[in-house]
């Protein structure tokens, strides 16, 4: 069941996204009626205070949204999870460095170290997936690097060794090959925690900049507005939390199947 609503969140957020060019009923960053209209059939969500449509702007923010989280997430996995497996196969002095680097990361709080790095590139699409790739690597590293202890001491492992197989080879044939479940279970939830992070970055104006539409943006906008009555402003905090939960949900799924399929 929960496998099934997640697929099913996930699904509808990107197929809105990706087709937002083609049921879009407005330009996102231009004014389509009057400033702060309420939600009619001419206006699906409304408009905000700047006359421009808010069911358009969402789709378009879906957009900015999922593309920088999917980017973070394959930067922080390529990097986190190569820098793990190596780290714990190897061991000795490189592992104790690379602990040690990991370590500190993880002593910052994720959203403070992101905007510090954001803050450093500067506002846009790509810095931010960049600031939330580098938040999330000792994430992957600890992962990939406990799980390659594990198999590093399996039987087939030690054959492999006996036998004179390259590091390099058994690394990718032996070991890899048992940690994937493991790195898309965690990527999975990872892409919600980088859409929660992306939206905190963009609300605080680290990702994109006016009038490209954004769902953190959008909700930072109108906080101002929302406190005055002004309720269908909140639809980009509703999605936020909503494409947050179907990646939650489908990464909880999947890891509980995984796990029985183990036992």
């Amino acid at each position: 069941m929960m496998l099934k609503v997640g697929m099913a969140i996930v699904a509808v957020v990107v197929l809105l996204s990706l087709l937002a060019p083609l049921i879009a009923p407005y330009d996102p960053t231009k004014r389509a009626g009057p400033p702060l209209s309420p939600p009619s059939a001419q206006y699906l969500l409304g408009t905000d205070n700047l006359g421009r449509d808010v069911w358009s702007r969402l789709l378009y923010g879906g957009q900015v949204i999922i593309g920088i989280s999917l980017l973070a997430t394959l930067l922080s996995a390529s990097i986190g999870f190569s820098l793990g497996m190596i780290s714990g196969y190897i061991g000795g002095r490189l592992d104790k460095v690379l602990n040690m680097v990991m370590d500190s990361m993880y002593a910052f709080p994720s959203l403070i170290l992101a905007i510090a790095i954001a803050s450093v590139l500067g506002p846009s699409p790509l810095n931010a997936a960049l600031a939330i790739g580098v938040v999330y690597i000792p994430t992957y590293f600890r992962m990939a690097r406990n799980e390659t202890l594990v198999v590093k001491s399996s039987l087939f492992v030690e054959a492999a060794v006996s036998l004179g197989m390259p590091r390099r080879r058994i690394i990718f044939r032996h070991i890899l090959p048992n940690l994937v479940p493991s790195l898309v279970v965690v990527a999975t939830i990872n892409i919600a925690d980088a859409a929660l992070t992306e939206s905190a970055l963009a609300f605080f104006g680290y990702t994109v900049t006016p009038p490209t539409p954004d769902w953190g943006l959008d909700l930072s906008s109108a906080r101002s507005y929302i406190i005055n009555g002004y309720w269908w402003l909140l639809a980009p905090g509703f999605f936020i939390v909503l494409t947050a939960l179907g990646f939650s949900l489908l990464g909880e799924a999947l890891g509980e199947r995984i796990g029985k399929r183990g036992d």
